[in-house]
């Protein structure tokens, strides 16, 4: 708030920064939880495909809802993977121009990149509830739920890209480094194999 001084009142940078770092600290559990829950559903389709296959070839029977499971399944392991990799920094990025340009140009690149991630994030939480509230009164007739939890993942997933998104933003703002290049890292020396 101003006052009549002038100077605006609030949060100092020191307690500004603690809150941002314990907003972070909370968003990392939220990714770790995120990590391992795509880690179990991808082992989970995993099963439910080797079950497909062997109830198929073997038992002659195959049942109908595991491959709509595995196909739910696949699609929540996507799109929370998707959105981990956001705020680890493996997603997707067209670096040539960091390494060209001038080293004060390189945050306002990724400034870029982070609001194109939040943009694609609400269009993506956007949509995918607008395909939640239209599909929920079907229903998904192997499984037998509601046919919004088709599109559950995309919303879910959508929303955590705009939390990591947002995040990284807070925290280049805070003077926090988030943008670590592993192409810069120093490489160990390999030893040299000469030919025979």
């Amino acid at each position: 708030m101003a006052n009549a001084n002038g100077p605006v009142e609030g949060l100092t940078g020191a307690s500004r920064r603690g809150r941002i770092l314990r907003y972070s600290a909370v968003l990392s559990r939220i990714c770790d939880g995120a990590l391992y829950v795509a880690g179990f559903g991808l082992v989970l389709m995993t099963m439910l495909v080797a079950y497909q296959v062997f109830s198929r070839f073997v038992l002659n029977s195959s049942p109908s809802w595991t491959e709509t499971g595995a196909i739910m399944v696949m699609s929540w392991f996507i799109f929370l993977g998707a959105a981990v990799g956001v705020r680890e920094n493996f997603h997707m990025g067209f670096d040539v121009l960091l390494y060209v340009l001038p080293q004060g140009s390189k945050g306002v690149l990724r400034l870029v990149s982070d609001l194109i991630a939040l943009t694609f994030g609400l269009g993506m939480v956007w949509y995918g509830c607008k395909l939640v509230a239209l599909t929920w009164q079907s229903t998904i007739p192997s499984l037998g739920l509601p046919g919004g939890f088709d599109y559950l993942p995309l919303a879910t997933g959508g929303a955590l890209i705009c939390l990591f998104s947002l995040e990284r933003m807070m925290l280049r703002w805070a003077g926090v480094s988030v943008d670590k290049d592993i192409n810069l890292e120093e490489v160990p020396d390999m030893p040299v194999v000469q030919e025979a």
